[in-house]
């Protein structure tokens, strides 16, 4: 992914508008979409789809209006942005993450094991992967 510019949660609402649509939309389309759960005026939303264009994350097209769609697949997003995270709060170790959440308690003793398992799971399988 060659986006190097940070999402805002308000500019990632428009991408998760787009991303759940699965088509490109227009502004009125995604204010709809948002005002389920949001007011913003129209205003508001195309700010945040200006900003996102600059950043390079959604492309528009000329039509009879214009309409957008990400550039990235929401996967990829979530993937470069929990890289980041990892790099940022745990020097890029998945190791101390884990070891975070045990020693916070955020995780249940039934997390504990489901995530034992899914790991051994997907080293069965040959996912895991050794450094």
């Amino acid at each position: 992914m060659e986006r190097k510019a940070t999402v805002s949660d308000a500019e990632l609402e428009i991408l998760e508008a787009l991303w759940s649509a699965g088509k490109a939309l227009n502004a009125n389309e995604i204010r709809g979409i948002l005002n389920q759960s949001r007011n913003w005026e129209r205003t508001t939303v195309l700010t945040f789809i200006n900003r996102l264009l600059k950043k390079g994350v959604i492309g528009q097209e000329k039509r009879e209006v214009y309409y957008y769609t990400p550039c990235i697949e929401r996967e990829e997003y979530v993937k470069e942005e929990t890289k980041n995270f990892l790099k940022k709060f745990f020097g890029g170790s998945s190791k101390n993450l884990a070891a975070a959440l045990v020693n916070s308690e955020a995780l249940s003793k039934e997390d504990i094991e489901e995530l034992r398992d899914y790991f051994n799971q997907n080293m069965e399988e040959g996912r895991g992967k050794t450094k």
